[in-house]
This record gives structure tokens, sequence and C-alpha cells, in this order.
């Protein structure tokens, strides 16, 4: 009985030294690695807030008002003269003019529709006609369409000093 006990312990350490592969638990989840390439100062996207509850930062905002923010969106436009600007969405159909801090650094021109995350000031401007005009001759407007720029407007701004683009 004596020999049989000290088996027993035995086969006992040895499968309990067993390689056992570990199954997550149900409580645990699965972290998703999302990889960004970096412009500007290096950022991290954690914090950044969606493109929504921007929207709603920036109607809350006055002309000259200036707003710390990290916030994620889609881009809808480049400047494809050299990369000099973007737009984001926001909600409703609105959208962010992003600049980059003392033109400091350039976005590539073939990011339309990607997922970025920004990082810096968020303000609201009344953008002149004339600046208006050079925005658009940068997206290839005819002269037709920029003489049809009359009025200044209120718009959306951003100063970046840091992008992520999602790969």
């Amino acid at each position: 009985m004596k020999s049989f006990n000290i088996l027993l312990v035995l086969m006992l350490v040895i499968v309990s030294c067993k390689d056992k592969k570990s199954t997550p638990l149900a409580s645990e989840k699965a972290v998703e690695t999302v990889n960004y390439n970096t412009y500007g100062d290096e950022i991290q996207s954690i914090g950044a807030i969606a493109e929504s509850e921007m929207w709603n930062r920036y109607k809350n905002l006055e002309v000259s008002d200036t707003l710390t923010s990290k916030f994620t969106a889609t881009v809808t436009e480049v400047c494809q003269a050299k990369g000099c600007w973007m737009k984001l969405k926001l909600e409703d159909g609105q959208e962010a003019m992003v600049r980059f801090k003392g033109y400091g650094f350039f976005m590539p021109k073939d990011i339309v529709g990607k997922e970025v995350v920004v990082n810096g000031k968020a303000f609201v401007e009344q953008q002149s006609v004339e600046d208006q005009r050079h925005f658009a001759k940068d997206t290839g407007k005819s002269e037709d369409e920029l003489a049809l720029i009359t009025e200044p407007k209120k718009t959306y701004s951003f100063e970046a000093d840091g992008v992520l683009i999602k790969q």
C-alpha cells in the first residue's frame, strides 16, 4: 500500500508539471494592437475622443476660443499641393480644417478615408474669402468655382502638433 501511495504521488507530480496551454477566461478580452504612422510630435492614441464628442465641443466654442484636444476622425480631404492641411469629418456634415504647427510636418496626399488621431488646439475662426480661395485652389478647384466664394465663413479649425495615421 505504501508503494502504491508513493506511485500515486509521483504520478500527480508528473501530471501537474505537464505544460498546459492556458485558455483565456471569459472575463479576459483580447487587446487589439493598432499600428500607426506618426507625424510631428510623438503622441499616443490613448485618451482620444470620438469625432462626435469633438463636434459637441466645437459647438460650444466662439470665434477666437481655443481648446486643447485629442480626437479621432476620418480624413475627408488633403492639400494636393504638398499635404500642408487636411479636413476631418465631424458630426452633422461638418468638417474640421487641420493645419500643422509651424508647418513643421506634412501629410501624405493619399490618406482620404483613413482614420487619424490629431493632438493640438481646436479653435473657431472667421475664414476670409482669400483664405477660402487659397484652400479651394489647393484642392484643384476651377477659377469659376473660386469666383463663387464671396463671403467669409465660420470654420472649425485645428492646429495639430502630432498626428497618427492608422495603418
